[in-house]
């Protein structure tokens, strides 16, 4: 009996962040071993090499943040800080021989299909062909910078969060921080201790859920080093726990929904004493429609006496500071912008050309959409990893990236039995996906009367409104009834 020969093929991946690191791993781990990762900056990591403001950590459990095939007995907190993170990644990259297929500093500038092959051209004037071209650029990581007239006319320090100027003195200045999201309810603490003022510029309250944060021992490490089902046994528990609260409350499974509003209500009243305070940081939209910000710090630091929460609305920036809409000048020496990232541009700013010359811009003219938030009518062999609708409910990012690399990998298991030569989702299953979707929607949180960046122009959330065990399940086997194959 003959073994058929497997083809090996091509394949390009954009991004070493989280997602590039463990395609690579995957990939490698089937037999391919033709593998280039295109980095367009000097190191890997992504997310935890662009974000390095004081207080980053994840607000997942670390020991669900990892990979499933890669327990980390070394992490110092039940949270785990930016720098441990990054550091977590290199481990994974070095151990699994990821690094030597990355190319720093080649931003793509195009990418373009043609006979059954994608060129893939970088800033440095190289040009890669491939079979596959698989894009782990992430979901954010385009900062974005708010709207608010005069702010080029600022003559202090401002930068973004995800651009942070560690040059900058920050001790004993008067700092101004625009947003309360995420990233801010970690950053703003830090401020506080450090800055002889801080003004904190809201526009809309968050509801925050405080889950003690652990500091784990050399002697806890000790342990997890020796055995490491202890790690797996974490990983389990942390990721059920996660699935039956976050993830289930914000599509409106009742019971979660009540205890996750109950924690979070709980949390505000019981942490601000001032009721003017407490009323200024109160939401009027239903928890979980903004995602649900994990932190035990920013209540206790924004009633300290130097920090000062202002909600009155922001009119323009000048060079001295921000003027707000009851004409005060809130004088400032340092402004940092808090204000989150574009959602929607995934791998663009590049110029990405499927068949028959078709631009992504063409495609997603009217709406950001992909089938299985991984592929784009148009564009075969092409694959989009985390794209729209993936942001699975306060869920780690990691295991979304897993579930979908096993589905990806069957796909090009299939391609090297030569079962096709090229394959694209089509027209009409994009369609039925996209129908699935919006039906699903209504029981959600998401549209609780809130804006954010879950929502796309249209105001449809790009999430997933079903639990993550039937993603999981749905994500088990490609169905190609919803593509089209070609062989050449």
């Amino acid at each position: 009996m003959t073994t058929a020969i497997l083809r090996n093929p091509s394949v390009v991946v954009i991004g070493a962040g989280m997602t590039g690191i463990l395609l690579a791993i995957e990939l490698e781990k089937a037999g391919i071993t033709d593998i280039t990762i295109l980095e367009k900056k000097n190191d890997l990591g992504g997310t935890w090499r662009e974000n390095t403001y004081p207080g980053v950590a994840c607000d997942i459990p670390a020991h669900m943040y990892t990979y499933s095939f890669e327990p980390n007995p070394e992490w110092s907190h039940r949270f785990a800080h930016g720098d441990e993170i990054q550091a977590y990644f290199k481990h994974v990259s070095e151990k699994y021989k990821v690094t030597p297929k990355i190319h720093f500093n080649e931003a793509v500038s195009e990418a373009s299909y043609n006979n059954g092959k994608w060129t893939t051209k970088t800033n440095q004037g190289k040009t890669y062909l491939s079979d596959f071209l698989i894009s782990a650029t992430g979901i954010l990581h385009h900062p974005a910078r708010p709207n608010i007239p005069g702010l080029d006319s600022f003559q202090g320090n401002c930068f973004h969060t995800a651009e942070w100027d560690h040059s900058v003195e920050l001790k004993g200045k008067r700092i101004g921080i625009i947003g309360t999201g995420s990233t801010a309810a970690q950053v703003i603490p830090e401020m506080i201790k450090v800055g002889k003022k801080v003004s904190v510029f809201q526009r809309t309250p968050q509801w925050i859920v405080k889950v003690p944060d652990t500091n784990y021992t050399e002697k806890d490490k000790e342990r997890w080093r020796k055995d490491s089902n202890i790690l797996k046994k974490f990983h389990k528990w942390y990721t059920f726990a996660v699935e039956q609260t976050f993830s289930k409350a914000v599509i409106g499974k009742k019971i979660p929904h009540l205890l996750m509003s109950f924690l979070c209500k709980r949390n505000l009243k019981n942490s601000i004493k001032d009721p003017v305070l407490r009323a200024k940081l109160t939401p009027n939209y239903r928890v979980g429609c903004k995602r649900v910000i994990v932190n035990g710090t920013f209540y206790e630091a924004i009633q300290k006496p130097n920090a000062d929460l202002v909600t009155e609305g922001i009119e323009k920036i000048t060079e001295k500071g921000v003027v707000t809409k009851d004409g005060k000048l809130h004088e400032l020496d340092v402004l940092i912008l808090a204000t989150g990232f574009h959602p929607f541009n995934f791998m663009r700013p590049m110029n990405l050309t499927g068949k028959d010359g078709v631009s992504i811009e063409t495609v997603w003219k009217k709406k950001v959409q992909a089938y299985r938030s991984l592929f784009i009518p148009h564009f075969p062999n092409f694959v989009l990893m985390l794209g729209p609708n993936t942001p699975i409910g306060n869920f780690s990012v990691i295991a979304m990236s897993e579930v979908q690399t096993k589905y990806v990998l069957k796909i090009i298991q299939d391609w090297r039995k030569k079962k096709f030569d090229s394959i694209e989702t089509t027209e009409d299953a994009l369609k039925q996906f996209a129908a699935y979707l919006k039906k699903g929607m209504g029981n959600t949180v998401w549209l609780g009367g809130c804006q954010s960046w879950y929502l796309d122009p249209d105001g449809d959330p790009a999430m997933w409104p079903y639990t993550w065990s039937r993603w999981e399940k749905e994500m088990k086997t490609p169905d190609y009834k919803d593509f089209e194959l070609n062989s050449f």
